[in-house]
């Protein structure tokens, strides 16, 4: 028998042929745009965070099934409970999304750093935004990111300071790429003779600056996160439909589409989250609403830290403080596109 003929006529081989049409089959009956998803995502950017935040949606699953289980709605769930129920208020809201780049924590160990993604891409840019609220005297964050990021620029607000901290103000070549204004950071304006603080709203200043977009957005404002974002979220909400444009973005390419929404005009967010008693968020049913907000805009959290300082500073103190860092994985900026390397 011809080596050729006992081939093909081996059932093992016959076998794998019948694998081999079924599963082409199987692929192409599902449609074209599935047959792009096998055969094109490949290891692009733009899929690793589709795919991600695909994951992402699992834990939205989770969180609703821990409401279930501890309410079962979320006017019924604990944020602290006092005993015997073994979780907290941060349990529901864990940083389940894996930015797809390097995540360092920039400035002091300690109070003071933040946790940032994707950090050597930014610093590629000829430009980049930083807006820094609550300083506090302390600036090693802020420092850190000029040094690194030689076309960046920090506009620094906080009304309990006069400056900058040292880090920054005891570096000429720092200095010069800052500015610090002794205002608040609000859901609305509030400013003039005889008003302190001075407040303005996150829109505002970035109309008062000239800014579109905001690379680094970092906040610590004791409290006041909750309606100054809120306030932000709904302006952003309003213009729906109408890509705010990244002045630091390379020419415009026939990938880069315009969001069916209007993405929020910043890159990512280091936030310190106060759900204290005195903000109105400090109760699951608002907190979780608020926070839903900031996932409905694009924001996804992909690391956090407890203010552990805090508590043992405070001894029997609730555990109501924690950082979080976010990533918008909308609109066109250095973190989803690779446009800017």
């Amino acid at each position: 028998m011809p080596a050729k003929y006992s081939i093909t006529r081996h059932p093992r081989y016959t076998a794998l042929l019948a694998v081999v049409l079924i599963a082409t089959v199987f692929v192409f009956s599902q449609g074209s745009s599935n047959v792009e998803s096998y055969f094109s995502r490949g290891d692009s950017l733009k899929w690793r965070i589709i795919e991600e935040d695909e994951r992402y949606d699992k834990l939205l699953i989770d969180r609703e099934a821990m409401v279930r289980k501890w309410g079962p709605t979320p006017a019924l769930v604990e944020a602290f409970p006092p005993r015997d129920d073994f979780y907290t208020l941060w349990d529901f809201f864990i940083p389940a999304f894996q930015c797809p780049h390097r995540v360092e924590r920039v400035g002091v160990l300690g109070d003071g750093g933040k946790w940032v993604c994707g950090l050597d891409r930014i610093a590629r840019q000829k430009e980049c935004v930083i807006y820094s609220f609550g300083v506090n005297n302390e600036s090693s964050f802020e420092a850190e990111l000029l040094r690194r990021a030689p076309g960046c620029q920090v506009w620094g607000y906080d009304f309990s300071v006069p400056s900058f901290g040292p880090e920054i103000t005891a570096v000429p070549a720092l200095r010069d790429r800052s500015h610090f204004h002794a205002w608040a950071l609000g859901e609305v304006d509030n400013h003039g003779p005889g008003v302190y603080p001075p407040t303005y709203s996150l829109s505002t200043l970035m109309a008062l600056n000239g800014h579109q977009f905001i690379d680094i957005l970092k906040v610590d404002i004791e409290g006041a996160e909750f309606t100054a974002l809120s306030s932000f979220l709904s302006v952003q909400t309003a213009m729906q439909g109408t890509e705010p444009h990244n002045p630091h973005a390379p020419p415009s390419s026939p990938n880069n589409a315009a969001h069916p929404a209007a993405p929020l005009p910043i890159g990512q967010m280091q936030i310190e989250i106060h759900a204290r008693s005195d903000t109105g968020y400090s109760t699951f049913a608002p907190f979780k609403s608020w926070w839903e907000s900031l996932e409905r805009a694009g924001l996804r959290p992909f690391f956090t830290e407890p203010n552990l300082v805090y508590v043992n500073l405070i001894r029997g103190a609730r555990p109501d403080l924690a950082e979080y860092s976010f990533m918008n994985i909308r609109g066109h900026h250095a973190l989803v596109s690779d446009d800017y390397l």
